[in-house]
């Protein structure tokens, strides 16, 4: 088995808007592994984010 890697990027920083990715991808299969955020140098509040998920692939 080989792990494959999906990156959903995203620049609706809010908790609904995470909580649906996590939900739909997550629904989907794939295992939840992190998040990433990119901040403005003006603002506390994160630009984007990037959520990290994995799931096995059968090998060729």
């Amino acid at each position: 088995m080989t792990p494959v890697f999906k990156v959903v990027e995203t620049s609706l920083v809010t908790d609904e808007s995470l909580e649906v990715i996590l939900n739909e991808w997550t629904a989907q299969g794939w295992v939840f592994e992190g998040m990433q955020f990119a901040m403005r140098d003006s603002s506390k509040r994160p630009a984007m984010a990037f959520v990290l998920f994995t799931r096995q692939q059968q090998g060729d």
